[in-house]
């Protein structure tokens, strides 16, 4: 069983909006420390970014609007907290405590995950999918619903009707929808709105991988200040991270669907 939302979703619109302040950072800063948190809706996106990073509030009201139209907007930056800045004096070090899972990754997860892109290429709206087994959901905003049980025989499709999603129907945060993002490697950290210095950026996407390429399952901890997680220096962990974070285009293209 396993849900999907694509990137069109409220909650993956304000994952969107963090990643593209992330990487505003990342373009400032050859490694910045950087925590995003944003809630959206109903013409409104509050956000407030703890950063080393000199950030320009008008870039970061332009990548809104870009992202999600023309909304008021309430940006607060304030300096990430010395003590938390100062871990990293001396090396890559971990960023955080946290215990974290990599899974590898089902058929029907998979599978999930494909239908859900195809659906979003043709209809770039607020949507969510369900795969439970045979029962496949399919709630697709602003589509035609007919096409799509055509498409899909068998699945049920906008089971109360056609729809309006998206931010003047629904709220969105930051984080809010982990489940989509990495399927059953979920633990207790986001993965979106922090630089790569953070083990729920780092960590999280390093065990996933380590899973997809073993075929096991993957548990790790560590502690704050750690220099080493799995056997090796935390800073082979972020530039594992760091690679595919590039290869995915950037922490905005990330947050769009998270690690599959």
């Amino acid at each position: 069983m396993i849900e999907k939302v694509n990137p069109g979703h409220p909650d993956k619109v304000a994952d969107r909006i963090a990643g593209a302040i992330v990487d505003l950072a990342y373009r400032a800063e050859k490694n910045p420390k950087i925590a995003v948190e944003v809630l959206i809706g109903h013409g409104r996106c509050h956000a407030i970014i703890e950063t080393t990073a000199q950030m320009n509030e008008a870039d970061i009201c332009s990548a809104v609007a870009r992202i999600t139209g023309n909304v008021e907007t309430d940006i607060v930056i304030v300096p990430q907290d010395a003590h938390l800045s100062d871990n990293q004096a001396d090396g890559v070090r971990c960023g955080d405590n946290g215990i974290f899972k990599g899974m590898p990754l089902t058929a029907e997860q998979k599978e999930l995950s494909q239908i859900a892109h195809k659906i979003y290429e043709k209809y770039p709206a607020d949507g969510k999918y369900i795969l439970d087994g045979i029962r496949l959901i399919i709630c697709q905003s602003n589509a035609d619903s007919e096409e799509l049980k055509n498409t899909y025989p068998g699945a049920e499709v906008n089971p109360l009707g056609d729809w309006t999603g998206g931010t003047d129907v629904d709220t969105g945060a930051t984080n809010r929808k982990l489940g989509s993002d990495m399927a059953d490697s979920v633990t207790g950290g986001g993965l979106h709105g922090k630089d790569l210095s953070k083990a729920d950026v780092s960590v999280n996407i390093y065990a996933f991988l380590k899973a997809q390429e073993t075929g096991y399952p993957v548990e790790l901890c560590c502690a704050i200040g750690d220099d080493t997680v799995d056997g090796i220096p935390y800073e082979e962990v972020v530039a594992i991270a760091r690679d595919f974070i590039r290869d995915m285009g950037g922490f905005e293209k990330f947050a769009e669907w998270g690690l599959y």
